[in-house]
């Protein structure tokens, strides 16, 4: 799957973007990715996974998960599910960055072990213990912290949607209340060094995926990239496999592959014509390919989901 940046632009008038979730028909596979601003994925009804730093965080409805900024993560979603999406713009935290102008947040409750404890594993593969919440004088139930984030978030898409007299107020006022929970709850107040260098190399980086998302039909040299960019060839290829754990002709393939495979189950196109039209060399580099990331053939995954064209 493909590593890029992605632009997160506000809905007009309201400090952060609330839609629900591109992947909801299912046969969806969204590629590794980052944004600046933080996320928070709410599953109301079906499933879905996301995977960061190859651990898997699968979703069901009633739960949800915070991405922080700078992290890169995939989503797939085989199967249909309704989800809630708010992202919200970094600068709304900006009276609590930490020393190094940095900001993370813990996951929603991950589990109980022996002494009623949450846990989790953080970027090191460590196991973080959640002992109640961050930032609160009382440890409140995190399952019960958690269950009040997610009526939180479906109540601000309703009164969103409802576009009722006054709604602008109310949808301010649900939203302030996220993020006083937030900060107050699920922000974490020490951070690693690691983390703090990664997510800068990622905002360096978030240009030059961004130019390889919009040109991935074309032929894309890393020398090329490099120079176009003011990076000598070797720096970037560290870039690419340090920060984005991959190197940059996997990641061009990734990027081809998911815009395939997307067209594989959404389209009447032949294998041929989608191999072409994504910049594969022929439809067998791209069979070979997707073979080896999934296991079975294009023509077999497109008769296995008998897929329905979109119109």
């Amino acid at each position: 799957m493909e590593f890029q940046h992605e632009l997160i632009i506000p809905n007009e008038g309201l400090p952060f973007k609330l839609f629900l979730f591109e992947g909801r028909n299912g046969n969806y596979v969204r590629e590794k990715h980052w944004h600046t601003s933080i996320e928070i994925f709410t599953v109301m009804e079906g499933s879905l996974s996301f995977y960061i730093d190859e651990v898997e965080y699968p979703l069901k409805a009633g739960e949800f998960l915070i991405i922080n900024s700078n992290e890169v993560h995939s989503i797939q979603a085989p199967f249909r599910n309704e989800t809630i999406v708010l992202q919200i713009p970094l600068k709304q935290f900006e009276d609590y960055f930490t020393a190094q102008r940095f900001i993370r947040f813990r996951r929603a409750d991950a589990g109980r072990n022996e002494y009623g404890y949450g846990h989790e594993r953080n970027h090191s593969g460590n196991i973080r213990l959640n002992f109640g919440t961050i930032g609160q004088t009382e440890a409140a139930d995190p399952s019960e912290t958690d269950r009040k984030m997610v009526s939180l978030i479906q109540e601000l898409y309703r009164v969103y949607m409802s576009r009722e007299t006054g709604y602008e107020f109310r949808t301010r006022a649900v939203f302030y209340e996220i993020l006083y929970l937030m900060v107050s709850t699920y922000r974490e107040t020490q951070v690693e060094e690691s983390e703090l260098k990664t997510s800068r190399r990622l905002d360096a980086l978030s240009k030059i995926t961004t130019y390889m998302r919009e040109h991935y039909t074309e032929e894309l040299k890393l020398s090329e990239m490099a120079n176009l960019f003011g990076y000598s060839d070797a720096y970037l290829s560290r870039m690419f496999k340090k920060y984005a754990k991959i190197n940059f002709k996997t990641y061009l393939q990734e990027i081809r592959m998911s815009y395939a495979y997307r067209e594989l189950m959404n389209t009447e196109k032949t294998v041929s014509q989608i191999a072409l039209d994504n910049g594969f060399a022929s439809s067998r580099a791209f069979s070979r390919e997707f073979q080896k990331k999934y296991n079975r053939l294009p023509s077999e995954v497109r008769q296995k989901f008998n897929t329905t064209p979109k119109e």
